[in-house]
């Protein structure tokens, strides 16, 4: 699982046929540190989230996973909406 922040969304009237009622959205990959790291992506949303918020997706074959029965054909799939976010202090010596 990786963390972005919804940044925009899509809206695309001809698509593929599994896509339908799927909300696409554009995400900005994030770092432990809540930076912005890598180029934006789209994923379908499986949560119902909402610009701003930070999220929990996954790309690849598990991405199409969320909607199941469905099959959507998505590479990148939103599976949750961060709540809080709690990063320990790293210690010397370990990396």
């Amino acid at each position: 699982m990786n963390l972005a922040r919804v940044v925009g969304r899509v809206v695309a009237t001809p698509k593929d046929a599994g896509l339908k009622g799927a909300k696409i959205l554009m995400i900005q990959p994030l770092d432990s540190g809540l930076r912005p790291r890598g180029s934006i992506l789209l994923a379908a949303d499986a949560t119902g989230s909402g610009a701003g918020e930070v999220v929990l997706y996954v790309h690849g074959r598990e991405a199409a996973y969320a909607f199941l029965p469905d099959v959507v054909p998505t590479d990148a799939g939103i599976i949750g909406v961060v709540d809080e976010i709690h990063v320990e202090p790293s210690k010397p010596g370990l990396s």
